[in-house]
Order: C-alpha cells, then structure tokens, then sequence
C-alpha cells in the first residue's frame, strides 16, 4: 500500500487501513522533518477527519506520535537512556523507565577462561569464568552490545536463565545469593567497527559510548562488564552543589 491509496471495498476499515499507512511511513523515516497535520492528511488521503482522528488516536497511544488539542502533530523521538554517575546503574531498568519495553537477544551464555577478564577480577587466569552476551534492545530498537564474565564458583546457576527479558543483577542475587553493591566505572567514546555497527543498526556518523564496569559485593570483585551502547540513545549525568562539589578523573591513553 501507498500513500493516498486506501481499499474503500475492504473489510478492513480505512482508519485502520489508515494507520498501517502511517506507521510504515513513521519506519522509514518519511516525515523525518515534519509530520502531517489533521487537514494535510484528509486531503492527501481523501478520507474524513473522523479517519484521520481515529488513525491518530492510535499513533499517540503507541507513542509514535505527539499531538495535543490546537498543535501540529510531530513525531515522537526515542526516549534517550541515561545513566546517572556514581550510582548502581542498571541498564534495563533504565530503559523500562522510559516506558519502553528492554528485551535481549542472548548470542553467548557459556563457560570459559579469559586471563585478562580473570586478573581484572583478581583471580588466577585459569579460573572458569561464565560469560553472558547480549544484544539489548528498547523496543524493537538496538540499543547495546553488552558482555559480562562472572565467576563461575558464583554464577553457575545462571547458565540455565532466560536473559531475554531478565535483569542480571536480580538473578544473581536471587539465585546466587550476590548482590553487587558497588564498584568502579570507566566511560569512553568509540568510533564501531563495521560488525559492531551492523548489530547496533547505527550508520557511520553515530559514536558510540564504551562501558567498562567492575562490579562488587561489598570489597569482593564478583563482575567484569563491558557494554558498547549508543551515543544517539545514551547520556552519562551528574549532580553537583556548592558545598560538595563534584570530582571527574580523567585518563590519558
């Protein structure tokens, strides 16, 4: 279907009709600039504002667009993520907030070594660690490239977890008995490589933020973290007084 053309022998009703129309527009960025208002679309689709009306009661009702009583409708941008320094930060529920639905496509759950991972985490190189990739998304949006080690003497019961919709700090207490507490985090800016950025679906002039975490509960080291996120979608935050102030450590490399 295109525009202007709608099936008035259907059964499908042309509101509806309308509305699938609108939405594959609203995909493939075709009112990037401006969106329609009511009078422009009942003329390009030679329908009443009743169609119209009802068509756009949904659009805003899926948030995909924003409209209110006397304004020209716009379309909704994606809520963008933050992440607040020196607090626990936990990307799904940062993204459920927003009142977008987080989901994962889990593309490695197994056991293995990695020496680098396991000093990071001060322990032996040999020492078998879980390792957790995912490619997170809000809504039907790539948002992160996330990889986690963990140690499996803590994390075994994990391997059997559905992480499509799961927050990994709640299983890991809840099935561990680990609750990350603390730690310390680095972020940095990265230009994607080209497989990073088929997977992000980010083209070549968006950034990208890198992540580096090492988690703890209490002084114990029980997570090395690595998430690339997207810089569109992504913002670090901070709060600061008079009295406190607040501190950033910068690091040359």
């Amino acid at each position: 279907m295109t525009a202007r053309t709608l099936d008035r022998l259907a059964v499908e009703p042309l509101w509806t009709q309308l509305l699938h129309d609108l939405r594959h527009r609203l995909e493939h960025d075709e009112f990037a600039d401006a969106f329609p208002g009511e009078l422009a679309l009942v003329a390009e689709y030679g329908v009443s504002r009743h169609t119209v009306r009802e068509a756009m009661r949904r659009l805003r009702e899926e948030g995909l667009v924003i409209a209110g009583r006397g304004r020209t409708p716009r379309r909704a941008e994606p809520a963008e993520i933050e992440q607040p320094l020196g607090e626990i930060f936990s990307l799904f529920s940062a993204v459920e907030a927003t009142g977008r639905v987080q989901r994962s496509v889990v593309r490695t759950l197994d056991v293995r070594a990695d020496g680098v991972v396991a000093a990071r985490l001060g322990l032996e190189e040999s020492t078998p660690l879980v390792h957790l990739e995912r490619l997170r998304f809000a809504d039907a949006e790539p948002l992160a490239v996330d990889r986690v080690w963990l140690p499996e003497r803590l994390a075994a019961p994990l391997l059997d977890v559905d992480f499509g919709r799961t927050a990994l700090y709640t299983v890991y207490a809840a099935r561990c008995g680990v609750h990350v507490t603390g730690g310390s985090e680095r972020v940095r800016a990265t230009v994607p490589g080209p497989a990073e950025r088929e997977l992000l679906g980010i083209p070549p002039d968006v950034a990208a933020f890198v992540i580096d975490r090492l988690g703890c509960a209490g002084e114990r080291p029980v997570e090395w973290r690595q998430t690339l996120v997207r810089a569109d979608r992504f913002s670090v935050t901070a709060r600061f007084s008079a009295r406190d102030g607040y501190r950033m450590d910068a690091t040359g490399f």
